[in-house]
């Protein structure tokens, strides 16, 4: 089947961008969501939710920021809910970004990034 609009497919390099910039965005409004609520983990969970939602937003080290961040949705799952006072996010959105962080950690950080593509 023919594309229907081939003159697009030069803004192909920004898509990784806009996923890199989406999980950016969520992950850091939960590491907000972290530090508002003033649990016994909720300092480590708030940095280590920045510490990767600003890896991304910058595009620094980008394929190791989504290997962190499926990393943290796998012990989501797998740590008592009990160290976690904030509200988790839901399946759904675990699940599109842990999508998100595969296509991320396969492609690259694509345009305007620090990473250097080899």
């Amino acid at each position: 089947m023919l594309n229907p609009f081939p003159d697009l497919l030069w803004l192909g390099f920004f898509a990784p961008t806009v996923l890199r910039l989406a999980a950016a965005a969520v992950l850091l409004t939960g590491a907000y969501a972290h530090y508002k609520t003033k649990g016994p983990n909720s300092t480590a969970m708030a940095a280590a939710h920045a510490l990767v939602g600003g890896m991304l937003f910058l595009g620094w080290y980008t394929q190791y920021a989504a290997l962190l961040g499926i990393a943290g949705i796998v012990a989501g799952y797998l740590l008592p809910k009990s160290l976690f006072k904030a509200e988790p996010l839901p399946w759904t959105t675990s699940l599109l970004l842990f999508a998100i962080f595969l296509s991320l950690l396969v492609s690259g950080a694509g345009a305007f990034a620090f990473d250097l593509p080899l």
